[in-house]
This record gives structure tokens, sequence and C-alpha cells, in this order.
């Protein structure tokens, strides 16, 4: 089970975790390089805009989508249909 609380807490502090834990591993990596980009470029300002994003989008996957299914969000291969 996804704790959407537990989601957007760990991406409000480190962006993309909440999405690494949600299985959701592109955007994860996206968020953790994208964030502190802004944070350079901007002086902080929309570093913390993109804090609030993470935090939102990695908790609305997590209410949306309660239960993990199998090759959910994750680069999985898929076996012929033989087996």
């Amino acid at each position: 089970m996804r704790d959407p609380f537990t989601a957007g807490i760990l991406s409000f502090f480190i962006p993309g975790v909440g999405q690494l834990y949600n299985g959701r591993i592109l955007a994860g990596i996206l968020w953790l390089i994208i964030t502190p980009g802004f944070w350079i470029g901007t002086g902080g300002t929309l570093g913390w805009i993109c804090h609030i994003i993470a935090a939102y989008t990695a908790y609305s996957f997590a209410k949306d989508n309660p239960v993990r299914r199998m090759g959910d969000g994750r680069l999985s291969r898929r076996l012929p249909s033989a087996w």
C-alpha cells in the first residue's frame, strides 16, 4: 500500500524521493535532477516551487493509486505469451 502522506513528505524534503517511493523511477530521477537546477538558476525561488509541486504530484499519485501492481512504474520486461 502506498501512503500518500509519506510520499508527499518524502518528496517535499527531497524532491523525487516520493516518486521513487511510489515506484515512478523515471519521474523521481527527473525531479532529483531538475530541482537543484532551479535552486541554483533562480537563487532559490523556483526551487521552493519545485519542492511543492514534487510533493503534490507524489501525494496525488499515491492517493489515486494506493495498490502496487506488478510492473507499475518500473522498467519491467514482459515475458512472451508462451510462458
